[in-house]
């Protein structure tokens, strides 16, 4: 088939809102079968970093339960509902579903903890801001495909530079952007650490995205939550039921059907007053009975030294040239020249250790330990 055909079919009865394929901003000119933004969900299924999504923590690591949830699970879940948004408003479903996927390719082993630990290293080491956020971008700018990225549509890198679910917000607006805007928001958000806090995506596919984050995280992690015995339904404070529901099932559907309801026909996404302020409400609930719960203080200071043990470790053998360490025959080795050209030593350190499974890092740091290498 004609990829114009395709074209014609992917954009057909679309929202006067929505992001077209003609409207691609690509970095490197491609063309095949496939529609761009179709083009770029191939693109980030295939990357090395989607992969090891199974084994990055969501909420709770190491856990003796097989249905906690997994990053990977996470982020099918935030495709889901935003594709079932972004169908209801007539937008880019491609853009949106590669958006979602990648979102959280930058997050590093034990979740948004880990993330802390490793913005502090960061920041030490005069390497900037780390978030997590910023760093799926730069995973598909510079790192993937051996350190020459992986060519994904402006669109779509914005969208997740942008997605940030942990500021929730009753209504979400576009702001245009060209490609200079986006790169100063993008070496700014190293800089300024309220930058995060102040993104806007370029699409309403992005504000989709952004929504849908916080839907899926909001609900599924309760059910992990339950599973664990830290809360039950019965916990969550009745004003919070009374609007959003008292399952897991429930909130989702509620949310999703209030963003749709009242999105319809919008150049923006809009919750209602009632919802907005028991999505807020219900956060600050699962921060203090959940998220604040899951790593034991003995669990964090261990965590914590794991984290500078690994960095101090592989910062020197990259200083002294140490072709027996990883971050040489596992890493460093097989990226391009203008990636080991352009990155400081402690810019190195971080790519590496921020693309770790959880169980690829304990296996590292055991093995420094324990004088392997």
């Amino acid at each position: 088939m004609d990829s114009r055909i395709l074209k014609n079919m992917n954009n057909k009865n679309l929202s006067e809102y929505a992001t077209l394929d003609s409207e691609v901003i690509k970095f490197k000119e491609e063309s095949d079968i496939r529609t761009p933004f179709f083009r770029d969900i191939d693109k980030i299924l295939y990357t090395l970093s989607y992969t090891r999504y199974m084994n990055k923590t969501q909420v709770f690591s190491f856990k003796e339960n097989d249905h906690l949830t997994k990053r990977m699970v996470h982020v099918q879940y935030v495709s889901k509902i935003a594709r079932t948004i972004g169908r209801a408003l007539g937008l880019n479903e491609d853009l949106i579903e590669a958006a979602a996927l990648g979102h959280d390719l930058g997050h590093v082993p034990f979740g948004h903890f880990g993330e802390k630990i490793l913005n502090q290293i960061s920041l030490e080491n005069n390497e900037g801001y780390f978030n997590h956020n910023i760093h799926s971008v730069r995973t598909l700018l510079y790192i993937e495909n051996y350190g020459k990225g992986a060519n994904i549509s402006l669109q779509v890198l914005d969208a997740i530079m942008c997605h940030n679910g942990e500021f929730a917000l009753g209504k979400y607006h576009t702001k245009p952007k060209s490609q200079e805007d986006f790169f100063r928001e993008y070496e700014n958000s190293y800089h300024d650490k309220e930058a995060v806090k102040n993104l806007v995506p370029m699409t309403l596919e992005g504000c989709v995205v952004r929504i849908s984050d916080l839907i899926a995280y909001l609900g599924r992690d309760i059910d992990d939550a339950k599973r664990l015995n830290l809360i039950t339904f019965n916990d969550i404070p009745e004003n919070i039921k009374t609007v959003l529901g008292t399952s897991t099932k429930e909130i989702v559907n509620n949310i999703t059907l209030d963003v749709i309801e009242n999105s319809i026909g919008k150049n923006y996404i809009l919750l209602s007053e009632d919802v907005y302020k028991a999505i807020v409400d219900l956060k600050k609930f699962n921060y203090q009975n959940i998220y604040d719960h899951a790593y034991s203080k003995e669990e964090k200071e261990e965590y914590t030294k794991m984290f500078y043990v690994l960095f101090d470790k592989y910062l020197k053998d990259l200083e002294t040239n140490n072709q027996n360490s990883p971050i040489h025959y596992s890493y460093l080795n097989n990226m391009c020249n203008e990636y080991k050209e352009n990155n400081s030593n402690a810019r190195i350190v971080i790519d590496y250790i921020a693309g770790m499974s959880d169980e690829y890092f304990i296996k590292q740091y055991k093995h420094i330990e324990e004088g392997i290498y």
